[in-house]
């Protein structure tokens, strides 16, 4: 595009003139150029002149030269001036200087091939791309594919990517690339391997239809069209491919240094394989189909390791062994019929086969000059099959593979022409039905050389395939296109200061450009942006650099004005100084001479007062040495005679104090013998007093009340049983009926549908992959339990390894620092076992779902039908199991209230007895004291019988009077009797001590007895203990190094075990000893103030006050009872129906304490069966939950802290001691009793790990759009945002509402939300803590990998902006007290990524700080950030190469992943730290909202 109407100046026009080097050069215009000038004066980059003619005929005006600020854009379409040359140079600086491969031009993609494998194709790298426009990210062949993705999601239309160029431009592997952005994206719903089927196709293509050629090792000897189905989510569903003109004759034929297809070198390269010896196969040299490039083999690739490739993308397209035999037998035998000769057998009758070499057409969209020969055209494409080969094959035995898919083509009469001619109309067809996305290939040199631009071979291809064309079409238009809020920064200062009043910016560019362009055609606004036609943006940046060159010219003028009155007042102000300085030395002169006349005067004088002071100061000492002499003898006078006096005294005070203390020895005995007198008095009264109590029958009599009333009442408790047992019997027998006509019923059907049924396929096939997935559930499962125990192991291995040499190797914390970070990664490998657990469970559930789609009605019909019939059976027997457990029940309950009623009447006959005997006889006070200790014998054990009884007799609520009536001959027998006792005497008393001690020193010898048994037995389990030992000892010296310690290790924990185990028991039996003690003190307290509130009324001959026995309520022991039946009741409300907010105002965690205080009541009436179903039953519940809740981060969060609490109760109240160092005394009795829960707690903890990683998915999965808009484009920071590079958005108004309206603050208030939800529902702040380090990371990933992909945020206000957003998140976590646990390290790279946006990057001092303050960067992430480093202004350099290539030499020895970007699926090994509960379980309430009315406080 020339312009012949403008004046070129001298220092501002640059252009491109022709060369035959490099195609165009760049040169600047140092004379003014007229029209009609024949020559135009230029200066090339090395600084020489050229005079260049100029010619209507020979040469043109020469193409004008963008400005900087466009060199380097992302679309070509963007350059002001749309030419060849500025394309090529585009090109070239983005390939060599950025490293960029990808170009837009418009609707086409650019890419050229870097020979070089480059880390831009990662999993991180398309989820980068995915849901983002086509333009907000830099130029990427997953740009397009989700371009594609997005419009057929969209518009629900086809779309199709047509990607050439030609060979060795990288077609196949840009096609390659696309799939796998299509198999990531859009993977199957139902993890069915869909995408892997997809992908799987490209290695068997190439290896059939690639081959090597001069330009290209894997070149495509075919064109193919791939065709991915996807079904109305978006899912891949399927794919097939169709080729086109395949390239026959190099089967037949190779030129020099090239290859035949690869497939048959592979076959070679595997000939010692076992099945392929029936081949026959040798080498490649052997064959000639496969020797006339003279070069079988290819740099860096690996035939026989490529074969199995193949083999295995064959068996995951469903290929059988047995047809992929077949295949390879065909390619064998073609191999071989390659080096078969035929020769004349008999004169006249000459047979021969001619293998002719067929060429085929290769269209390139072409526009060039291109040669074909036609000779012999139509001949060589006749290409039919003669009716002999045909009739050969159907006869074959051997190659049915090859007649069943081969057969319907061989019988068709086309030759190879119309075969081309039908298969090129169809793929026109199937293109002009899509949408079409275009990817042009670029060869950049014939080399094959790793980033070198050939500008004559790239122009070349540029021109032919089409792209110049697609620029020209582009420059017609308005190829220039800015946004309103892009075009007021950039051109501003072309405004006046009247147009700056304006509000409306839009109406502000409208009225600069109608001032600065007159012609209206030049450009057009549009609703959010503003098109210019080519070249105006250039006659603008011309008028900007005006303005800005008459603004420096003004700035200087002022500045050498300042610094000239500056330059005055400094010598003004010098001069002032002199004249100071000068003054002052002579003022400083006279008063030196001043001052040392004075001195002189005070060395004199003080020169004679230290003369006169010393004689003085001597005859002083004098004086004073005889004063002390003299002062000192009297002294010492004084002090004998003192010492004197002193003993005297001491003397005294002795003596004084004997004969005081002997004076009260003497008056205390004399009080004490008196207060013994006084006590025995006192005893002796109360004796009596005693003696009298004692004597009273009151309390027997009501215990023989309440006796008789018990035994009626277990009468009645049996016969009501006897009734119960007898309706039970007959309900079991209509039941068993009922029952028994149902299965008859059932099994007719059951036969009636298996004569229907027929076979079915499918079924088995899915019932075959339920087996398989079952297996590897289980294997997974084994493999988690595995790692877990290898975790372990390799743990307690690793400590007891690292104290062992802890002599030997570096500082205590280098290896807590190892082993921290192999436990780490331990833990890390176990977590993604359980992820893929987790994965593997999730494919079963679907394919289970997935099956019962299948199924036939019938086949529904069956299953229920037999589900049914389980049923019931299972009915049946357990209504018989309850049936007959009841009968026992009742029988032995039946034979304990008869054993106890009989009980109860012989000790009720007993103490009639003993009462009528002890009233009529009048025995002598030995007598009455044996009486006496037998009547208090008997009621201890009736006390203890009621006690036991207590519950049931509290029940009763009898009246103790009611029965008085019925024994008034024994009343008046007591109360005679009680007439009769006189008081005991002080012998009688004595008597009964006597027998006390008689009996303590009884029980004192058993006891010895006892324990001298005990130590025997000890003794004996010592000696076998050592003798164990001694075997131990022996096996462990034939052990290995390696066995050894694991031995070590594992006799350490057997150790361990069982003395926790040994000291639970002594806790149980001690805590059983001090209950019984309890109940004992109990029953004695009892019983004491029970007799002494009798003996006022016992002394009374009447008894008519009513007694009654006040119920008390049992102390709540933080145990829930509930019946079997009620579990799934249980389950429904307090997992499957529970929401959060229903116990949002109770105590967190509620739901888990409750369910711990049921599991807590199985465990201690040992019902095994129970604890199973409670904790089995809760964890498939909550998988339920969060399987149907997926996307719920609320729900989520609730059920990760009830599943952690429960986990932190089963620990806590485990019995374990070393969960139990904070409980409390009450929290201890509250300990399980009967069951280890260790493996409970595993699975528990596995659960845990699950939610936690649910939880992370989902809320990655809400910030997720929100980070980069908050992070990279919405700018809080006035003033900063960047000018002059437009990225290739869509046209939507993001001034009134459209995409990207997300900010920091938003991001923040979600995190804060997250952190809040989690604190309401009691969730750990560790685990809180580490859930908010996982999203910082993510944030950090995100934003870093979208800072290394797009090049308008690399600027140095984006760092500004960045820093002032990640400081405004850090300040968040201070307010949270987040900031110490390690989250602001997550974010590290993405800090020093903004701190390099703002640093200066020219000198090698810069160099080196970068080097320094980029530890956590990668060097491929710095060099990627300086590529696209994007400079404000013209004012500001761009980085140079050099510079670059100064950081790479100094980061070149540093060791580090080489991957570009961030792995955004990367999570952190979550740990669960044990944090103990507070509250103790009887403080727990529940809310009556929950409806648990069925489960018993006990």
């Amino acid at each position: 595009l020339m312009c012949p109407e403008l004046s070129f100046s001298r220092s501002y026009t640059r252009v491109w003139i022709p060369d035959p080097e490099e195609v165009w050069k760049p040169a600047e215009i140092i004379k003014d150029y007229k029209e009609g000038d024949p020559i135009l004066h230029l200066k090339l980059e090395d600084e020489s002149t050229l005079e260049y003619a100029i010619g209507p005929k020979d040469n043109q005006l020469p193409f004008l030269r963008n400005p900087d600020i466009l060199v380097g854009e992302n679309d070509l379409t963007a350059l002001s001036y749309l030419h060849e040359p500025a394309v090529l140079h585009n090109l070239k600086v983005r390939f060599l200087e950025s490293n960029h491969i990808y170009t837009y031009c418009g609707i086409v993609l650019v890419a050229i091939n870097p020979y070089e494998q480059l880390q831009i194709y990662g999993e991180e790298v398309i989820n980068a791309y995915s849901g983002q426009n086509m333009g907000d990210m830099n130029p990427h062949i997953f740009a397009v594919a989700e371009e594609a993705y997005k419009q057929m999601a969209r518009d629900e239309k086809n779309q199709s990517i047509i990607v050439s160029g030609e060979s060795g431009a990288g077609k196949t592997v840009s096609a390659k690339y696309a799939m796998r952005y299509f198999a990531t994206v859009g993977g199957s719903a139902n993890d069915t391997n869909v995408e892997e089927k997809v992908l799987a196709s490209s290695p068997i293509m190439e290896a059939i239809g690639n081959a090597k050629t001069t330009r290209n090792d894997n070149s495509s000897r075919f064109g193919k069209y791939i065709q991915i189905g996807f079904d109305r989510r978006f899912h891949i569903i399927g794919a097939n491919m169709r080729t086109y003109l395949l390239e026959k004759s190099r089967v037949v034929f190779q030129a020099e240094d090239e290859r035949n297809y690869h497939i048959f070198y592979q076959l070679c390269a595997s000939a010692c394989l076992p099945e392929f010896k029936d081949l026959a196969l040798t080498s490649a040299e052997d064959f000639t189909y496969t020797s006339f490039g003279e070069n079988i083999f290819i740099e860096g690739v690996n035939d026989a390791e490529d074969l199995e490739k193949t083999r295995e993308a064959l068996s995951l397209l469903g290929v059988k062994e047995i047809h992929q035999m077949s295949i390879f037998k065909i390619i064998a035998s073609i191999l071989h019929l390659g080096n078969v000769e035929i020769v004349s057998e008999r004169d006249g009758e000459s047979c021969h086969i001619n293998f002719r070499r067929l060429s085929t057409f290769c269209l390139n969209q072409l526009i060039f000059l291109v040669e074909y020969q036609c000779d012999g055209f139509l001949e060589k494409n006749r290409d039919t099959v003669y009716e002999e080969q045909i009739n050969i094959l159907k006869a074959s035995k051997s190659y049915t593979l090859l007649l069943d898919n081969f057969m319907p083509l061989l019988v068709q009469k086309n030759n190879s022409s119309s075969s081309f001619r039908n298969s090129l109309h169809l793929l026109m067809e199937t293109l002009n039905a899509t949408t079409p996305h275009y990817v042009r290939c670029i060869k950049p040199n014939d080399s094959k050389e790793a980033f070198v631009f050939d500008s004559r071979r790239a122009v070349q291809q540029l021109r032919a395939c089409g792209v110049l064309e697609t620029i020209r079409i582009s420059a017609a238009g308005y190829p220039s296109r800015w946004t309103y809020l892009d075009f007021y920064s950039r051109y501003r200062v072309l405004m006046t200061k009247k147009d700056m009043t304006v509000g409306d910016k839009k109406q502000v560019c409208r009225n600069l450009l109608e001032s600065l362009i007159k012609d209206p055609d030049k450009f057009q606004f549009g609703k959010t942006k503003i098109f210019f036609r080519a070249g105006q943006v250039a006659y603008l940046e011309k008028l900007r650099a005006d303005k800005f060159r008459f603004a420096c010219i003004k700035i200087q003028k002022t500045v050498r004005g300042w610094l000239q009155r500056r330059r005055y007042l400094k010598i003004r102000k010098s001069a002032i100084t002199l004249q100071r300085y000068g003054r002052g030395y002579l003022a400083r002169k006279h008063a030196e001479y001043l001052r040392l006349t004075k001195a002189a005067l005070i060395c004199q004088k003080q020169y004679r007062m230290v003369r006169v002071r010393r004689a003085y100061l001597t005859i002083r000492q004098a004086v004073i040495t005889i004063q002390a002499f003299t002062r000192g003898m009297f002294t010492r006078r004084l002090y004998q005679e003192f010492l004197l006096h002193h003993k005297a005294i001491i003397i005294q005070r002795t003596v004084r104090g004997w004969l005081d203390r002997k004076k009260f020895l003497r008056a205390r005995n004399a009080a004490i013998v008196i207060q013994c007198a006084y006590r025995r008095v006192l005893a002796k009264r109360q004796l009596k007093q005693l003696k009298i109590e004692a004597r009273s029958v009151k309390r027997i009599k009501e215990l023989n009340i309440g006796m008789e009333n018990k035994i009626v009442q277990l009468q009645r408790k049996m016969d009501d049983q006897s009734k119960e047992y007898k309706n039970q019997n007959e309900q079991l027998s209509v039941t068993n009926t009922a029952l028994g006509t149902e299965v008859n019923k059932l099994q007719k059907e059951l036969e009636t549908l298996r004569s229907r049924q027929g076979d079915n396929t499918q079924l088995t096939s899915m019932q075959e992959e339920l087996e398989k997935l079952r297996a590897a559930l289980q294997e997974s499962h084994a493999q988690r339990k595995r790692a877990f125990n290898s975790l372990l192991a390799r743990y307690l291995i690793q400590s007891v390894v690292c104290l062992g040499v802890a002599g030997q190797e570096g500082s205590a914390s280098q290896k807590e620092a190892r082993l921290q970070a192999e436990l780490d990664e331990e833990r890390l490998r176990y977590q993604n076992l359980l992820k893929e657990f987790s994965r593997l469970e999730q494919r079963y559930d679907n394919l289970q779902e997935e099956a019962s789609y299948c199924f036939l009605p019938c086949f529904l019909v069956f299953m229920k039908l037999q589900k049914r019939v389980r049923d019931l059976e299972q009915e049946r027997k357990r209504l018989q199991t309850n049936l007959e457990k009841m009968e026992e029940l009742s029988q032995h309950k039946r034979q304990e209230l008869e054993s106890e009623n009989k009980k109860l009447k012989n000790d009720l006959n007993e103490l009639r007895k003993a009462l009528v005997d002890r009233a009529s006889e009048s025995c002598s006070s030995n007598e009455l004291q044996d009486s006496y200790n037998l009547l208090l014998s008997q009621l201890k054990a009736a006390n203890e019988e009621l006690d036991v009884r207590k519950e049931e007799v509290l029940m009763l609520k009898t009246q103790i009077v009611s029965s008085s009536k019925a024994t008034p001959d024994n009343t008046n027998h007591i109360v005679s009797t009680r007439d009769e006792i006189s008081f005991t005497t002080v012998m009688e008393l004595w008597h009964v001590f006597v027998r006390l001690l008689e009996t303590q020193l009884q029980s004192q010898s058993r006891k010895h007895q006892d324990e001298l048994e005990a130590l025997h037995t000890q003794i004996e389990v010592l000696k076998e203990d050592l003798e164990k030992k001694q075997e131990t000892l022996n096996h462990f010296s034939t052990l290995p190094p390696e066995a050894l310690v694991e031995f070590s290790v594992q006799q350490e924990i057997t150790r361990l075990t069982n003395e926790n185990l040994d000291l639970k028991e002594v806790m149980e039996k001690l805590e059983k000893n001090e209950r019984k003690l309890k109940k004992q003190l109990r029953i004695y307290i009892k019983k004491v103030q029970e007799l002494e509130g009798q003996i006022i009324p016992m002394a009374r001959p009447e008894l008519t006050r009513q007694v009654t026995v006040q119920r008390k309520d049992k102390d709540f022991e933080g145990m829930l009872e509930y019946i079997k039946e009620d579990e799934a009741l249980l389950i429904r409300t307090l997992v499957t129906d529970m929401k959060p907010h229903v116990v949002s105002a109770t105590v967190p965690c509620l739901p888990a304490y409750i369910l711990f205080m049921c599991i807590r009541h199985a465990d201690y009436i040992n019902d095994d069966q129970k604890v199973h179903s409670m904790l089995t039953s809760t964890i498939n519940a909550v998988k339920k939950v969060l399987k149907k809740n997926n996307d719920d981060f609320e729900m989520t969060s609730f059920w990760l802290a009830n599943t952690s609490r429960l986990l932190h109760c089963l620990k806590q109240y485990s019995g374990d001691e070393a969960f139990m160092t904070q409980n409390t005394s009450k929290q201890n009795e509250h300990c399980l009793k009967n069951f280890d829960l260790a493996e409970y707690r595993q699975v528990l903890s596995d659960l845990s790990i699950q939610i936690y990683q649910q939880l992370i998915k989902i809320a990655e999965s809400i910030l997720q759009p929100m980070i980069v808009s908050a992070m990279l484009e919405s700018g809080s920071l006035t003033g900063v945002k960047p000018m002059g590079y437009r990225n290739r958005s869509s046209s939507m108004d993001c001034e009134t509402g459209g995409p990207g309206g997300y900010t920091l603050e938003a991001l923040i208030r979600q995190l804060g939300q997250f952190n809040t939800i989690m604190g309401e529902h009691g969730l750990d702040p560790e685990i809180g803590q580490q859930v908010i380090r996982q999203l910082f990371y993510s944030i950090n990933a995100v934003t870093l990998n979208n800072l290394l992909l797009r090049k308008d945020v690399c600027s140095w206000s984006t760092g500004m902006q960045l820093r002032y957003n990640i400081s405004q998140m850090e300040e968040w976590l201070r307010g949270r007290n987040l900031h110490q646990s390690g989250v602001m390290a997550t974010i590290e790279p993405l800090i020093q990524a903004a701190q390099l946006l703002q640093v200066k990057k020219k000198t090698s001092q810069d160099a080196e700080a970068i080097c320094t303050l980029c530890s956590a960067l990668t060097t491929q992430q710095i060099v990627k950030i300086l590529n696209l480093y994007t400079p404000l202004n013209e004012f500001e350099e761009r980085v140079t190469v050099s510079f670059i290539r100064d950081i790479q030499n100094r980061l070149q020895d540093r060791i580090e992943n080489k991957q570009l970007l961030v792995d955004t699926k990367h999570t952190f090994p979550v740990l669960f730290p044990y944090t103990p509960s507070a509250l103790s379980l009887e403080t727990i309430h529940m809310p009556a909202s929950l409806n648990l009315d069925f489960l018993v406080r006990v």
